[in-house]
């Protein structure tokens, strides 16, 4: 599904200096939507995919700079004996504590756009997807803002649960917490430029988005041409 706005580029201020030649597809949606095969298979067709979670593990690895930040801000309890992130205690004291994930956003989020918006430059597909499962919610990481188009996988909450569960052996109780920290269905549908309603097998999956890798290589082109 596909929405009529005034520019195929809306998400992104376009002017001569700023334009970059690369069409960027920010992919995003709820747990257990189908982000992960719809990725797989954009990169089946020799798309780029940056995936906004694989960043977030790499910039807090064992040395980083972000890895220290985050000592300097909270202690040296966020840190494993061997040096690596105590992701088990740091995500249990943010989320007990709302203003530590502020805190903890504020250093990562940077260094998550700015790593992003390296891989984009490195790009050498048509057009590059950029996949995050909070693209909208997270406003302060800036990575809707390097995107032209939205692509939602959408899913109803059963479909969710059930997808969930299976892959990741999650207790129901657990996917619903997170899913409550998510944009409702009806809010992140209202941000997308296309959405697909993924509540079949992989073979309908694939159909729904053939036609959509057709307009963005067209997008892609005329975007190319547009800023040349």
């Amino acid at each position: 599904m596909s929405k009529n706005n005034a520019s195929p580029y809306s998400h992104e201020p376009q002017t001569p200096q700023k334009q970059n030649k690369t069409l960027v597809v920010g992919l995003t949606g709820g747990i257990g939507s189908g982000k992960s095969a719809a990725s797989a298979w954009f990169a089946e067709q020799g798309i780029d995919i940056i995936d906004a979670d694989v960043i977030a593990h790499e910039i807090v690895a064992k040395g980083s700079p972000t890895l220290r930040k985050i000592q300097r801000k909270f202690g040296d309890w966020v840190l494993n004996g061997d040096g690596s992130m105590n992701r088990a205690a740091v995500r249990t004291h943010v989320f007990t504590h709302p203003e530590a994930l502020i805190e903890l956003e504020a250093i990562t989020h940077p260094a998550i756009r700015e790593t992003a918006k390296a891989q984009l430059a490195a790009s050498t597909s048509p057009y590059v997807v950029l996949s995050a499962p909070l693209l909208i919610e997270a406003a302060e990481a800036g990575l809707a803002n390097l995107c032209q188009r939205i692509l939602v996988m959408d899913a109803t909450e059963d479909t969710q649960l059930a997808r969930a569960s299976q892959r990741d052996e999650q207790s129901v109780q657990k996917i619903k917490a997170i899913m409550v920290n998510q944009l409702s269905r009806e809010e992140r549908n209202r941000h997308a430029d296309n959405v697909i309603l993924n509540e079949s097998d992989l073979d309908a999956l694939y159909l729904q988005l053939e036609p959509l890798h057709q307009e963005y290589l067209i997008l892609a082109q005329q975007l190319k041409y547009a800023v040349d």
